[in-house]
């Protein structure tokens, strides 16, 4: 980490639209030579609004980079619906690379070009018969440095409010992940990983000074607990928070809350959008994480002969 300030961009925004009746179609099998017209037209309808997708996002990019941004946010699932019809169609092999995943390939050569470094929000990955929900880290050489896949699914119901399941189609990450990047030791989790505060104490333990949640909490669960999180997170761990929603699309078949936010160490609100489309950047000064430690001695003062943090991860590395 070359400096103790940097410029973060959180790429708040709906980056896709499409309605869930059109995303339905395309994971249809064909069942005749009409439904293979039909499927072969809508996949490249599929094809078509995922290249406009990747190309707004790139676009996004360049402007943050042009304002100074060092640091790229992305949203959770942005360059597909969210919806568990549209996830093995838009997934990519992203171990592949080029053709085989669009996404990534953008992000690679976007964060070379630019010497950034971007958190690539996620994206469905396929992998053999399985599918993933995840981030990607590119440093400023363009190299891949971590890939986090989600670890904890959105599995919920709520009676008259929201019932989604992504273990339908999703198969949940199993590790944790901290990169060192141009900007700092970074942790990584995705939307409903925020609920559990176990990995943000093991990133926090590893050293992290920044948490990133690409997320897209809904209208039932975001208004109580999306900001409540974020800064629950910070505060515990006194550490930065930044998360990035996509805006909100009401006639989508799920719609996300948005407030894409970067939460300060003392649970303070640095930054924030609304629920439309933005870009917004702020500065990060590490340095405040030593004067924050130091007035709130919360890791001197922890009881570890009342209770302690198991890393199960390092512990079965040792």
């Amino acid at each position: 980490m070359k400096s103790n300030k940097i410029h973060l961009l959180l790429l708040h925004g709906i980056i896709f639209q499409t309605r869930t009746s059109q995303s339905s179609l395309c994971s249809s099998p064909p069942s005749s030579s009409v439904d293979q017209i039909q499927h072969r037209i809508v996949s490249a309808i599929c094809n078509c609004r995922q290249k406009r997708n990747i190309s707004h996002a790139k676009n996004a990019i360049e402007e943050a980079a042009s304002k100074g941004a060092k640091l790229v946010l992305l949203p959770e699932i942005w360059n597909s619906p969210y919806s568990n019809d549209s996830f093995p169609v838009y997934a990519e092999e992203i171990d592949a690379g080029g053709d085989a995943s669009p996404s990534t390939a953008m992000l690679s050569e976007v964060s070379k070009r630019l010497k950034i470094t971007i958190i690539g929000g996620s994206i469905p990955e396929r992998v053999g018969d399985r599918l993933y929900n995840t981030c990607c880290v590119f440093g400023s050489d363009g190299e891949l440095k971590a890939k986090h896949r989600k670890i904890h699914l959105f599995d919920i119901d709520i009676p008259g409010k929201i019932t989604f399941m992504e273990s339908k189609t999703l198969t949940a990450g199993e590790t944790p992940t901290i990169v060192d990047t141009d900007v700092g030791r970074i942790g990584i989790g995705i939307c409903y990983d925020i609920r559990f505060q176990e990995l943000a104490m093991i990133y926090a333990a590893r050293g992290a000074h920044l948490l990133c949640y690409p997320g897209a909490f809904n209208m039932t669960t975001g208004p109580l607990h999306w900001e409540l999180l974020q800064r629950a997170r910070a505060t515990d761990n006194q550490l930065y928070v930044a998360t990035c929603s996509p805006a909100r699309d009401s006639g989508a078949g799920y719609t996300a809350w948005g407030h894409s936010t970067l939460i300060g160490p003392f649970g303070e609100v640095l930054a924030t959008t609304e629920h439309e489309e933005a870009i917004i950047i702020a500065e990060i000064d590490y340095s405040i994480l030593e004067q924050r430690r130091t007035s709130l001695p919360l890791n001197k003062q922890r009881r570890g002969d009342l209770y302690q943090l198991v890393d199960v991860q390092r512990l079965n590395s040792k």
